[in-house]
């Protein structure tokens, strides 16, 4: 969305307001979570109405941590496993449905599958990510010295930033970074056990959740692992909305990390 000179992507704002959302009912609501009305329909439909809002965009990769950012929320709530697991399966079989029927989606699947037949399109990107993590080996070429970069990799200050990260630093550099994304998870997750609230520890809960999943999904794109979905990796890729509400989001999870101390020592 363009305002004048700035922009923004609304999706980014929308992951971190789902967010906020989910937490404040699941905290209103908590002891009635067991139940299908509160714990599944009620969340179902708020998740549902914004990834149906942002798959209408054919934003897909924003529709996909969405839901499983919301499922994760549900999750924790203490909702119905059974009731979860049917909902998830409706989701991957309408998935499904359109990544088979759609000419958009269908095009990046076959493009994963065979990127070397599509090098003249879509099969270029991950194509060259692929030789540039091979060329840097266990040690890397040396920082700063990237080959790939250099109009071969297409966007390796965003999307594919991690792809130069390996050709630099090699393996043992990426795997540095991978540990370093655990670790922030991890601190996270305790961060949350010791929130003051259960508001709170749902909000980490849901922020932490937000950081892995994106790494985890940028991370298997570069290695193309998964076809190719445009997601940003966190605090690495070059960006404007995403990583402003990034760090917004870590100032929240610190400060609710500072009062859980000030109530534990008092």
């Amino acid at each position: 969305v363009e305002i004048g000179p700035i922009q923004f992507q609304p999706s980014e704002i929308m992951k971190f307001a789902l967010v906020l959302l989910l937490a404040l009912y699941i905290s209103k609501f908590a002891t009635r979570m067991k139940s299908f009305k509160y714990g599944i329909f009620i969340p179902a439909c708020i998740i549902g109405f914004v990834c149906v809002t942002v798959a209408l965009e054919k934003h897909m990769s924003g529709t996909i941590i969405l839901f499983i950012l919301g499922a994760c929320m549900i999750f924790m709530s203490g909702a119905s496993i059974k009731w979860i697991g049917g909902i998830a399966g409706a989701f991957g079989t309408a998935a499904l449905g359109i990544i088979l029927f759609t000419d958009y989606t269908k095009a990046r699947v076959d493009a994963w599958l065979h990127p070397e037949d599509y090098l003249l399109g879509k099969g270029f990107q991950p194509y060259e990510s692929l030789l540039a993590i091979g060329s840097g080996g266990l040690f890397g070429v040396g920082l700063g010295n990237s080959r790939q970069k250099h109009l071969y990799v297409s966007q390796p200050q965003n999307d594919f930033v991690f792809s130069i990260i390996a050709e630099e630093l090699g393996f043992a550099g990426s795997l540095f970074v991978i540990v370093l994304f655990m670790l922030l998870v991890w601190r996270g997750f305790v961060i949350a056990l010791k929130a003051p609230d259960t508001f709170s520890s749902l909000v980490v809960i849901g922020l932490t959740s937000k950081v892995a999943l994106q790494a985890i999904l940028n991370i298997a794109v570069v290695t193309n692992t998964i076809p190719n979905t445009g997601i940003s990796l966190p605090f690495f890729s070059y960006g404007g909305t995403a990583l402003l509400v990034q760090l917004a989001e870590m100032g929240i999870i610190l400060a609710i990390s500072r009062y859980s101390y000030q109530k534990n020592t008092l």
